[in-house]
């Protein structure tokens, strides 16, 4: 079993930058991936950000390219999500996941159901 605890989440306003962070714990040996989802207010579960580090490729959504970066602690066994250029439609609850992907399978990272482990959600509100 892996556990992952999110922190960093709050209420900012628009073009500021804030860093979510997602610690992991227990079995960490057993996964090779994380992510970052997030749902908005009456809208599906979005994929974010992903980092794989047996293939070590890093991932993003189309909405957030450019402006989020996902990157590791590899010593603290955290995954930090680094948002910059805030908007309005930044506002969600975050989740953090985590998983074992095998690296045949193509265009897995960006897929849920890929995750067998899941934080219990940073809400990040924006304000414009």
């Amino acid at each position: 079993q892996v556990q992952l605890v999110e922190s960093g989440g709050g209420l900012v306003q628009a073009g500021v930058s804030l860093r979510l962070s997602c610690a992991a714990s227990g079995s960490i040996f057993s996964i090779n991936a994380m992510a970052w989802f997030r749902q908005g207010p009456g809208k599906e579960r979005e994929f974010v950000a992903g980092i794989d580090w047996g293939r070590n490729m890093t991932y993003y959504g189309d909405s957030v390219r450019g402006r989020f970066t996902i990157s590791k602690h590899n010593a603290k066994s955290t995954v930090y999500l680094q948002m910059s250029g805030l908007e309005s439609e930044d506002t969600a609850i975050y989740y953090c996941a985590a998983g074992q992907i095998p690296s045949r399978l193509k265009n897995a990272n960006t897929n849920s159901v890929k995750y067998a482990y899941w934080g219990q959600g940073s809400q990040v509100t924006v304000s414009s």
